[in-house]
């Protein structure tokens, strides 16, 4: 940092004063209008009311400017008419018989009554021709008005208008500039010379500080008028907004899980009612709640309780149905299939049983991870060699497309095999014999791994309750390969339990991807990492491009 100098660099950025970042300012507006009922409401009162000051007052500042000027300037026009008129009196009675002399005192005198009579010493006369006459008097100006001063126009007006009045607004020289004012002219007749061109200035000074007091202690008030209109309003919708906002507030608090939030009661107008009305509405969800969360809790021991209690006369009955299916030869054909389809039906049961343990571990939060690095890649092929029979059975075609993957990740191996069976699973038995590809891929945070079938597909409706327990697109579909209807369920809750996510993607005729994504370290978010995105973005598995089986060879770089 330089001694000397107001700019504070770190790094490459400079620090922009507040004053000079406008458009933070205008953000900071837009947001407060769009989020702000107050702000928005008493930004409105206060531009409308402004405007509407600001048009009375240019109106009455108008107004008594084109009165004040328009009575002065014909009280002006009426002291003029009066001293030219007693002027003219004068010089018509006077005897002066070519004296030059008597002329020329007589236009004196003439001078000075104008001057009392006009109340004004801004006088100039011009004759009008400009023939040779000696005993016309000479031409005068007095008190700063000057021919320069007179329009040409207004001058061949009095020249040729004989006895009518003529006036003109002018810009009087003054200590520091002009001032206002008006010149009013009209001919003179002096007796055996001939016609004068008579003009008095008046100068509209006082009228001017007159009006410039008005307009300021209008603008004044206009002013304070919108500072305090703006304050009433402001105490208003204060007022007004604040239970709305406490409100919105606690109606937030209580759709955030906060059961507990109440709204105050004050008085008993119109928020008084609101505020019990809403109280009783939460007190009324808070029941419901605790009474639907301790039926959930029944439930939950209720499924454990039972789950334990039948696995002991389980266990005996899978003993009894070993032995029966070990010597189904030696007993007759309708006895011997008994046998087979009792060993079957208890081994679902026990599958039955040990998926409904697992979700009363879910609902008890008691689930516990046992993480090991692992390769999710080489946890596909096994589980993919594992199950290749099964699809052999159902004319399904098994293949990995692993471009990443192959780094071991801390996971929960059982728990993310699980996952992948039930997953590949659900394609065998609704891919309708076409092969389903499994794809496995990496990025720097997280890993993942897609099941992708050309099977029948699912609407946007079903895939939304595909998660679900016990649900079923299609009730009267039966089970080709088992299962129990918590599977995907389980598989929802493993992924989360490793703090990553299970996606899925289904259209009608197009067939179903479901997605694993898993962050590479326990805890760590993956954030908008996607390796493999849900939607495939084609219409069906392109068999022919596929690879082979077996996995694809780790690329150069891979971490």
């Amino acid at each position: 940092m330089t001694t000397g100098t107001h700019t504070v660099t770190a790094g490459t950025h400079a620090v922009v004063p507040a004053w000079r970042d406008w458009r933070s300012w205008v953000d900071r507006l837009v947001h407060a209008w769009r989020r702000s009922m107050r702000f928005r409401t008493l930004a409105l009162t206060l531009g409308l009311t402004a405007l509407t000051i600001l048009v009375a007052l240019v109106w009455m500042a108008l107004a008594i400017q084109n009165d004040l000027y328009d009575s002065r300037t014909q009280q002006m026009l009426i002291e003029a008419q009066r001293a030219t008129a007693s002027a003219q009196q004068t010089l018509d009675a006077a005897e002066v018989e070519g004296d030059v002399v008597a002329i020329q005192n007589l236009m004196e005198n003439v001078r000075l009554s104008i001057q009392r009579q006009s109340s004004t010493d801004l006088i100039a006369a011009f004759r009008v021709s400009s023939e040779p006459a000696p005993l016309a008097p000479q031409d005068f100006e007095q008190g700063g008005l000057t021919a320069s001063m007179l329009t040409p126009g207004l001058r061949e007006a009095v020249q040729t208008g004989e006895g009518v009045q003529w006036w003109q607004a002018v810009g009087i020289p003054s200590d520091g500039g002009e001032i206002p004012g008006i010149v009013v002219g009209q001919q003179l007749v002096v007796p055996e010379v001939g016609a004068y061109e008579l003009y008095l200035g008046y100068d509209l000074r006082s009228e001017a500080q007159t009006l410039a007091f008005v307009q300021a202690t209008l603008w004044g008030v206009g002013i304070a008028l919108v500072a305090l209109i703006g304050a009433i309003s402001w105490f208003v919708l204060r007022s007004v907004t604040v239970p709305i906002a406490q409100a919105a507030d606690t109606s937030a608090k209580l759709a955030a899980g906060d059961l507990g939030v109440r709204l105050p009661i004050r008085g008993e107008d119109e928020f008084a009612r609101l505020s019990r009305s809403f109280n009783a509405m939460a007190d009324s969800i808070e029941a419901q709640i605790k009474e639907l969360a301790d039926l959930s809790l029944v439930q939950q021991r209720f499924v454990s309780d039972v789950s334990h209690e039948l696995r002991t006369p389980l266990t005996t009955i899978r003993l009894a149905s070993d032995m029966l299916n070990d010597q189904r030869d030696e007993f007759d054909p309708a006895t011997a299939r008994a046998a087979e389809l009792l060993h079957a039906q208890v081994q679902r049961f026990e599958v039955l049983l040990s998926d409904l343990l697992e979700i009363s571990r879910y609902d008890a939060g008691s689930v516990q991870l046992e993480t090991e690095p692992t390769s999710l890649a080489q946890l596909a092929e096994d589980v993919i060699d594992s199950m290749r029979p099964l699809a052999e059975q159902h004319g399904t075609d098994l293949r990995l497309v692993a471009p990443g993957g192959y780094s071991p990740v801390d996971l929960d191996p059982r728990r993310i095999r699980r996952i992948v069976w039930n997953l590949l699973g659900n394609a065998i038995e609704h891919g309708e014999g076409r092969p389903i590809v499994v794809t496995v891929d990496s990025d720097r945070s997280a890993v993942a791994l897609g099941v992708r079938d050309s099977g029948m597909g699912m609407s946007a409706a079903d895939a939304e309750r595909v998660f679900d327990r016990f649900w079923r697109a299609d009730p009267s579909r039966r089970r080709t390969i088992g299962g129990t209807g918590l599977g995907l369920s389980i598989a929802l809750g493993d992924a989360r339990l490793h703090g990553g996510t299970l996606a899925l993607w289904s259209a009608p005729g197009r067939g179903t991807n479901v997605v694993l994504t898993l962050p590479r370290r326990p805890g760590a978010s993956i954030g908008t990492s996607l390796p493999i995105p849900a939607d495939p973005g084609d219409v069906a598995v392109p068999v022919s491009d596929l690879g082979p089986t077996q996995p694809i060879d780790l690329p150069e770089g891979e971490s």
